[in-house]
C-alpha cells in the first residue's frame, strides 16, 4: 500500500484533477508491466468519467463485466454487462455528479485487482437531489455529498475491468441539504 493524500494541498473542497493523482506516482515508480498497465487502465477510466467520456469509459471494461456499488438492495447500483454499464454511466453523466474527487489515501494494485481507498466527494446537483426527493433550498446549487469509500476493481488478464465494488462508511445522502457548495468550491477540470 502506498499512502499519499495530494488533496491536502488544494483550495477547493472538490479538485477532480486531484483523483488519478496518487495512481499516477505509482505509476511512474511501477516496473512490472502488469501492474503498468492496470494503473493505466484505471487511471484512463477516471479520466473519462471525470470527462463524462461514455466511449473511453467503456473501452477499459472487459465483456460483461459486473459492478457491485453501495447496498445490496439497490439494483440500480448493481449493472450488470456491457449495456448495464453503459446505462449507468449514461445516467450518471445526465445526472451531472461527475464533479468529484477521490482522495485516495490507500492504493493497492495487484495483477487481478486494484484497490483504491480514501474520502469521496461528489458535487451533486441540486435538481439531482429534488429528483431524489431530497429537500433542498437551490435546485440550480451543488451540494456536498462525502463518504469514505474504497473501491475495488478487478481485472481480467489483459488488464480490463472486469468489475467496480464500491464500500462506503455511511450514507452521504444524510444531512446533504445543509451541505451546499458554493462555486469557488469546485475546481475546474483540467486535463
Amino acid at each position: 500500500m502506498a499512502p499519499a493524500n495530494p488533496a491536502a494541498n488544494t483550495a477547493a473542497i472538490i479538485d477532480p484533477n486531484l483523483t488519478w493523482v496518487p495512481l499516477e506516482k505509482r505509476l511512474a515508480e511501477e516496473t512490472d508491466p502488469a501492474l503498468r498497465r492496470n494503473l493505466e487502465t484505471i487511471v484512463t477510466h477516471m479520466k473519462s468519467e471525470a470527462h463524462g467520456d461514455l466511449d473511453g469509459l467503456m473501452g477499459t471494461l472487459a465483456p460483461e463485466p459486473v459492478y457491485r456499488l453501495g447496498p445490496p438492495d439497490n439494483e440500480r447500483l448493481h449493472p450488470r454487462g456491457t449495456e448495464g454499464i453503459r446505462a449507468y454511466y449514461s445516467a450518471f453523466v445526465a445526472s451531472g455528479a461527475t464533479q468529484l474527487v477521490h482522495e485516495i489515501d490507500r492504493l493497492a494494485v495487484d495483477r487481478h485487482a486494484v484497490l483504491t481507498d480514501g474520502v469521496m466527494k461528489m458535487a451533486y446537483p441540486g435538481k439531482a437531489l429534488a429528483a431524489m426527493g431530497i429537500d433542498i433550498d437551490d435546485q440550480d446549487a451543488y451540494y456536498l455529498y462525502e463518504v469514505r469509500m474504497a473501491i475495488v476493481w478487478v481485472m481480467d488478464d489483459e488488464g480490463r475491468v472486469i468489475g467496480e465494488e464500491s464500500y462506503q462508511d455511511r450514507n452521504g445522502f444524510d444531512g446533504i441539504a445543509g451541505r451546499k457548495l458554493a462555486p469557488s468550491d469546485i475546481a475546474p477540470l483540467r486535463a
